[in-house]
C-alpha cells in the first residue's frame, strides 16, 4: 500500500491494494488508516457488491437504511445512491445527503464507518465535502466549548425548518417515520477507540439542545454550526471511477454537492453502513 495525505485536516489516498481479496494483516492496516486519517480513499478498485459486504462486515454489524425502497434489490444492506431510472423506477435515491450530517446520527447507535463504492461517476461535479470534527472541537472558542460541555441535543431524520434552514429532504411513509423517532446524543462525544473528543452536532439533523429554551438552543447551535462549516475546515473530495471511500462517522461530518454533469450524466454509488456504539 502507498498512502498519501489528502489535506492537512483529514484524509488519505491509498493505492496498491485490492479490497476484493484483502487479508487480515491488510485489513488491520486499513482499519488503522481510518482511525488515523478519518477519511480514506482507495483508488482503482473493482469491488463487487459481495466484496463490499464482506469487507464492511469486518468492521462490524451492518445497518439497513430505513428508506428501504432505495436498498439494492439483491443486497438489502447496500443503499443505492443514484440519479438513474430503469423501467420507469429510480435505481436509487437522487439526493443522498446534500446537507451537513453524520450517517445514522438519528439512530440510538449512529454509524461507525460508511463505505461508498463508486459504480458510475460523472465527468465533473458531485464532490463530497468532509469536515474533521476532532479539529472543530479542538479549535472551538472556549466560551462555546464550555457552553456545550455535558449538553445533549435532539437528532431528527426528517425535514425541519430550524435552526439554519438545512433539511433532510426525504419522502417518508408513516411507517418509516414511526421507525425513526427522535434521539438525543451528547454534543461533545468521546471516540470509543481513540479516546479523542469530537463535536457531534450537524446542521441537517441536530434540532434542539435539551433543557434549553428554543431561542437559547438555536443561538448556541448556530454558533457551533457556523464554526464547523467554515470553509477552512472543509475538504472537497472529487470522485473518480473505481473509487472506494470510507470515513469515520464518529469524528467526521459530510455533505454531498452537485453540478451540471453530476445531474445530467449517470451517477451510481453503492453504500454500506457499519453500526456503531451509543455515543458517550
Amino acid at each position: 500500500m502507498q498512502v498519501t495525505p489528502l489535506s492537512s485536516s483529514l484524509g488519505a489516498e491509498v493505492v496498491g491494494i485490492d479490497l476484493e481479496s484483502i487479508g487480515d494483516d491488510s485489513f488491520a492496516q486499513v482499519n488503522q488508516l481510518v482511525l488515523d486519517h478519518q477519511l480514506v480513499v482507495f483508488r482503482d478498485q473493482s469491488l463487487s457488491p459481495e466484496g463490499q459486504l464482506r469487507l464492511s462486515r469486518r468492521f462490524g454489524p451492518l445497518d439497513v437504511h430505513p428508506l428501504t425502497q432505495y436498498n439494492h434489490p439483491q443486497y438489502p444492506e447496500i443503499f443505492v445512491l443514484s440519479n438513474e431510472v430503469k423501467d420507469g423506477k429510480p435505481v436509487g435515491i437522487t439526493d443522498g445527503g446534500s446537507y451537513w450530517h453524520s450517517d445514522f446520527a438519528f439512530r440510538e447507535k449512529p454509524a461507525k464507518v460508511t463505505m461508498l463504492n463508486a459504480q458510475k461517476i460523472p465527468s465533473s461535479g458531485g464532490a463530497t465535502l468532509f469536515v474533521n470534527m476532532y479539529q472543530t472541537y479542538d479549535e472551538l472558542v472556549e466560551e462555546v466549548k464550555q457552553a456545550v460541555q455535558g449538553r445533549r441535543a435532539i437528532h431528527r431524520y426528517r425535514k425541519k425548518a430550524k435552526p439554519n434552514g438545512e433539511t433532510t429532504r426525504v419522502e417518508m411513509t408513516p411507517e418509516q417515520l414511526a421507525a425513526t423517532p427522535d434521539v438525543d446524543h451528547p454534543i461533545v462525544r468521546t471516540h470509543p477507540e481513540t479516546g479523542r473528543k469530537a463535536l457531534f452536532a450537524h446542521p441537517g439533523i441536530t434540532v434542539k439542545i435539551l433543557d434549553m429554551d428554543d431561542e437559547s438552543s438555536d443561538a448556541l447551535l448556530g454558533r457551533v454550526f457556523d464554526h464547523c462549516t467554515q470553509e477552512k475546515y472543509q475538504y472537497a473530495y472529487q470522485w473518480r471511477p473505481g473509487d472506494v471511500v470510507m470515513w469515520d462517522n464518529r469524528c467526521v461530518m459530510h455533505k454531498a454537492t452537485t453540478g451540471i454533469a453530476a445531474v445530467s450524466e449517470p451517477r451510481t454509488i453503492f453504500r454500506t453502513t457499519i453500526m456503531g456504539d451509543r455515543p458517550f
